[in-house]
């Protein structure tokens, strides 16, 4: 049978012993996941709004070519990380539901522009309290300070490594 043994933990000065940051590290798991749910609902809502068969996938589209103007299917797939093969069915979608047109490359006849609909913009703008994202609509009452330190630390958690270094360490 083996004994239990709590084994010490060597910290440096300033160095928060490993239950505190296994603790810490577990609340912001926990927020994360709050809050990747809150976003999942948000979208949903907003699609539904738009267009009840409208999925959460394609409204990303349709706010992404809004923002960028007509883009190429390729293009769109390396900017969502995901297969062309993804855009190619949700672009399918999103004309039979008169929210994405399709137009020829004029330097490549071959090739389509995906672009939205003067439909898709108008009922982007219908949504109830206007297009903003969950973010702006829950972060635009915070302090300035605030929100540039939550950007800082949103930047280090994306960043390749994931740990780069704090600017105010």
């Amino acid at each position: 049978m083996t004994e239990n043994v709590e084994h010490p933990t060597v910290t440096g000065p300033g160095t928060p012993p490993a239950a505190d940051v296994a603790e810490a590290l577990a609340e912001v798991e926990d927020q994360m996941m709050q809050l990747a749910a809150y976003v999942r609902g948000a979208m949903r809502q907003v699609a539904t709004h738009i267009d009840p068969a409208l999925q959460p996938f394609g409204l990303k589209i349709l706010r992404l070519l809004r923002r960028c103007g007509p883009t190429h299917a390729s293009a769109l797939a390396e900017s969502l990380d995901v297969d062309r093969s993804v855009i190619s069915r949700q672009a399918r979608l999103l004309e039979e539901l008169g929210l994405l047109e399709l137009a020829a490359d004029p330097a490549d006849g071959r090739a389509k522009f995906l672009a939205v609909t003067p439909l898709a913009i108008e009922k982007m703008a219908a949504v109830p309290g206007g297009d903003k994202s969950f973010v702006h609509a829950r972060l635009a009452g915070w302090p300035e300070a605030d929100l540039t330190q939550f950007a800082l630390l949103l930047k280090r958690l994306n960043s390749p490594a994931g740990d780069e270094p704090n600017p105010a360490a």
